[in-house]
Formats: structure tokens, C-alpha cells, sequence
């Protein structure tokens, strides 16, 4: 995290910009005093879309089918 004075930052804005891009926070101040935060917003994950996945899921012939005793594995 980088401090700088406002007047400094006036003069410095495209360099301050690419080092916020790189992910770094500047803080610009004002008599020693924080007022304004740069930082680079992360991109939002994407929601998802209902129906996206359709044709690709597949149910088994037998979903329905009775399921096989447990005892019937085990002799």
C-alpha cells in the first residue's frame, strides 16, 4: 500500500492508475490525512444460467426401476 499527497497524486495520476492495476492499493491524502482509496475492482464471477447444461446430463433407462435388496449383495 503507497501513500501520496494529493498534490503529488494531481501530477502522477496515469502511473498511480497502472500500479493500481497491478493490483496494489494507493492511498491519496490530504494533510497527512486519508481521503481517497485507488484500487483495481476484481471482475464478478458470472452468475449461472438456468438451462445452460440442457442436453448434457443423461438419466439412466432404469431411474425408476425398484432398487435391488442390500441383503442380495451381501450373500
Amino acid at each position: 500500500m503507497q501513500q501520496i499527497d494529493i498534490t503529488q497524486a494531481q501530477t502522477q495520476l496515469p502511473q498511480l492508475m497502472q500500479i493500481a492495476l497491478q493490483g496494489e492499493e494507493i492511498i491519496i491524502t490530504r494533510n497527512n490525512q486519508p481521503i481517497l482509496k485507488l484500487s483495481q475492482i476484481l471482475p464478478i464471477a458470472k452468475r449461472r444460467q438456468r438451462g445452460s447444461a440442457k442436453g448434457q446430463i443423461k438419466i439412466a433407462p432404469d431411474f425408476k426401476a425398484p432398487l435391488v435388496d442390500f441383503q442380495e449383495y451381501m450373500t
